[in-house]
C-alpha cells in the first residue's frame, strides 16, 4: 500500500446502515494516481450465524459497488469502540506504471499489481465457513486454498511477505489443545511442505469474536528478486524460538513438542516495511501485567526498536534519519472499557497518526494490547 484511509460511520445504526455510510464515503474519496486494492471491514455481530447474513450482505454490496475494479476485502467480527458497529480499513496502490487486475478464484476476488519485472499479490479473506468448532481443520482448509490461489498465480509459499491470521476462539482448549496452538502446528506442517527459502513472512496471529479461521495475504515475485530482509528486535527472541514453557495445552500426539508461532518480528521488502502484531513481551516473557497503558507503551517501543533496526535504510543525504514514513497502525484491543487508554499512549507516541482501534482476544491471556505498523519508503 501507498496509502490508507480509515472510515467511521457518520450515526449510530445497524450494522448494514453503518457500513452503508462508510462505503458511500470510500466510494467519494478520490485519490489521484491510486486505485482502492484492499478493505478490512471491522464488525460487531451478535453470533456466528449473525455474522453470515451480515457477511454475505456486505460482500455483495462490496461486489456491486466496484464491479471490475473490485478491491481484495476481508469482513471479520472484531468491533471498533463502542458506540460503533462497523469501522473500514482502506489500502491503496499507486497504478502509474503498473496494472492492477482484480481476478477471482472461485467466487473470492483478488488483486494483483504487476508491470512485467514483479507481480503483487493481495489475497484477503479466504476461509471456507467450514469446520467453524475446529480450528485445524478450519485452517487447513484455508492453506489449500491459499496454495492454489499462488499456484494460479505462479507463485508459492515462499513469495509470502506478509500474513495475517484470525482465529475465532485463540485462547480455547480443545481436546487438551489451545486453538493458537493447533493453527500453529498447522502452520508449521504447511510451511515444512510448502515453503522452501529460509525465513519466515511478518505476520499477526490475532483472535476473532467469531469461530473458524480467516487469513489475508500479500505475496511478491520479482524477475529481478528484491531481498525480503527479516528484521529482528534486540530486546525480544525470535517467535519461532520460544521455549516450550510459554507455548499452552498438550504436545500432539506422535511430537516431541509443541510448534512455536512462525514468523519473523518484522520484514523489509521493496519499499515497504511490515511490523508484525506486536505485544508487550521482553525476552519470551510478558510485561506489565494487569497494566493496559503499561503494555501499550512497551509495544510501542518494541515498534520503535524495529523501525530503528540498522537494516533499514537511511535518507538520502542524512544517515541519521531513517527513509521509512509510517503509512498506518492497527491496535488490537481485549476490553472496550481500555479503548481510550490505549488510544491516549499511541497518540503520545505516534500523533496524528492513522490508527484503527478494534477489540480482539490476544494470543496470550496475560496480553491486554497488540499493534501491528506499516512503513512505506519516504519519497
Amino acid at each position: 500500500m501507498e496509502k490508507y484511509s480509515i472510515y467511521l460511520p457518520e450515526s449510530e445504526g445497524s450494522v448494514e446502515t453503518e457500513w452503508g455510510q462508510c462505503l458511500q464515503q470510500i466510494k467519494k474519496e478520490k485519490q489521484t494516481g491510486r486505485r482502492l486494492a484492499k478493505l478490512n471491514i471491522f464488525i460487531y455481530a451478535d453470533n456466528y450465524d449473525h455474522y453470515l447474513s451480515i457477511n454475505e450482505s456486505i460482500s455483495n454490496s462490496v461486489l456491486q459497488a466496484f464491479g471490475n475494479e473490485c478491491p481484495a476485502f476481508s469482513i471479520t467480527v472484531h468491533p471498533p469502540e463502542k458506540p460503533w458497529k462497523v469501522i473500514v480499513e482502506a489500502g491503496y496502490m499507486n497504478q502509474a506504471d503498473f496494472l492492477i487486475e482484480t481476478k477471482k478464484y472461485q467466487s473470492l476476488p483478488y488483486v494483483v499489481r504487476s508491470n512485467g519485472n514483479k507481480k503483487e499479490l493481495l489475497v484477503f479473506g479466504i476461509g471456507t465457513g467450514q469446520f467453524p468448532d475446529d480450528t485445524y481443520r478450519a485452517g487447513n482448509e484455508v492453506f489449500e486454498q491459499m496454495k492454489a490461489i499462488l499456484e494460479k498465480e505462479g507463485m508459492s509459499f515462499n513469495n509470502l511477505v506478509r500474513q495475517w491470521n484470525f482465529i475465532g476462539g485463540i485462547l480455547s482448549i480443545n481436546n487438551d489443545i489451545q486453538n493458537y496452538q493447533a493453527f500453529n502446528e498447522l502452520r508449521n506442517e504447511k510451511y515444512s511442505k510448502y515453503r522452501k527459502v529460509s525465513g519466515y513472512p511478518a505476520a499477526t496471529g490475532i483472535g476473532m469474536k467469531m469461530d473458524g479461521v480467516k487469513v489475508d495475504f500479500y505475496a511478491v515475485k520479482s524477475e529481478n528478486p528484491e531481498a525480503v530482509i527479516p528484521i529482528e528486535n534486540p530486546d525480544q527472541i525470535n517467535p519461532y524460538s520460544y521455549e516450550q514453557k510459554v507455548l499452552k495445552g498438550n504436545i500432539l500426539q506422535g511430537k516431541s513438542g509443541k510448534q512455536p508461532p512462525q514468523f519473523e518480528r518484522a520484514v523489509l521488502s521493496g519499499n515497504n516495511l511490515f511490523i508484525s502484531g506486536t505485544a508487550s513481551i521482553i525476552g519470551q516473557d510478558t510485561i506489565g501485567l494487569g497494566d493496559v497503558e503499561k503494555q501499550t507503551a512497551v509495544t510501542l517501543e518494541n515498534i520503535l526498536k524495529l523501525y530503528n533496526s540498522n537494516k533499514i535504510p537511511r535518507s538520502d543525504g542524512d544517515t541519521s534519519r531513517n527513509a521509512m514514513e509510517l503509512i498506518i497502525l492497527r491496535a488490537y484491543i481485549r476490553y472496550q472499557e481500555d479503548f481510550e487508554k490505549v488510544k491516549a499512549v499511541c497518540e503520545k507516541y505516534f500523533p496524528g497518526a492513522p490508527v484503527v482501534y478494534i477489540e480482539a482476544d490476544i494470543c496470550r491471556d496475560d496480553l491486554l494490547v497488540e499493534i501491528e505498523a506499516e512503513y512505506i519508503k519516504s519519497k
